[in-house]
């Protein structure tokens, strides 16, 4: 699409760049297509006469007529830069976008290759006991609180990019996001939870972490990005709706240094 534009605005300011400001020492111009400076006389094609000219050459303001059209050349060279830089990055994000697997799902880009991060298994965590995610139906009706777990300390998923983008294809519209998780001798803690018996709610605490997000493709794709290089540590992509304990975790990792 961007290609267009540019080759669109290329030809709207050759038709506006192709008409110069000749100005007089009055303060006067005339609108010429083209002149030159022969001698003492300026030979110009007069636009609104269509046709050729003279004029002497002590009669012109050439400083001022050759700065204004420097000028417009400077700023249509600065907005064509500017065009040929966002075509470049919308190129690379279609690059990017036809990689990733329509499958639902986290991914991340290793050179041209897409690779999925695997769903991890969550356990909930109360009093009573750990009920695995999937399974915890209906949800507890007695008041209390619990946590969202993963088995095992560290992430099998290890980063040294601070700045990690990954891809997220939605199945449906929800909400999704970045978290910290909090290491808690051989688990990681996704989030804490609060169960509400009058409601059937479920109050959810994840730490979630600011980030990015870009819609690459109207079926649901996104990339996501943190806007602060994240510290080392143990971290997971969530899907989710709040109140609903449906929540849907991808784990990875941040290690300075990882081999």
């Amino acid at each position: 699409m961007r290609k267009y534009l540019v080759a669109f605005f290329a030809l709207v300011f050759a038709a506006w760049a192709a008409n110069v400001k000749l100005y007089m020492k009055d303060g006067s111009f005339h609108i010429v297509r083209e002149y030159q400076v022969q001698g003492d006389r300026v030979h110009f094609y007069s636009v609104e006469r269509s046709q050729w000219e003279d004029i002497p050459l002590e009669l012109i303001d050439l400083k001022r007529t050759q700065t204004e059209a420097a000028e417009r050349q400077a700023r249509f060279d600065a907005d064509a830069k500017v065009i040929e830089q966002e075509e470049k990055v919308e190129h690379e994000l279609e690059k990017e976008t036809s990689r990733i697997p329509q499958d639902p799902g986290v991914y991340w880009l290793e050179g041209n290759q897409a690779k999925p991060i695997k769903l991890a298994e969550a356990t909930v965590h109360t009093n009573k006991g750990r009920s695995v995610l999937a399974k915890l139906s209906p949800i507890p009706v007695v008041s209390g609180k619990g946590t969202l777990e993963l088995k095992g300390e560290h992430s099998a998923n290890v980063f040294i990019n601070p700045e990690q983008e990954l891809f997220i294809q939605l199945a449906e519209t929800e909400r999704f996001g970045f978290c910290k998780l909090t290491v808690k001798g051989t688990v990681r803690i996704v989030e804490n939870l609060t169960f509400m018996p009058v409601t059937n709610e479920v109050v959810e605490e994840p730490v979630m972490v600011p980030t990015f997000q870009k819609q690459l493709a109207a079926g649901g794709l996104y990339k996501i990005w943190p806007k602060e290089p994240l510290p080392a540590g143990e971290y997971a992509v969530v899907e989710y709706t709040e109140g609903k304990l449906n929540i849907q975790v991808w784990d990875f990792a941040i290690q300075s240094g990882a081999k």
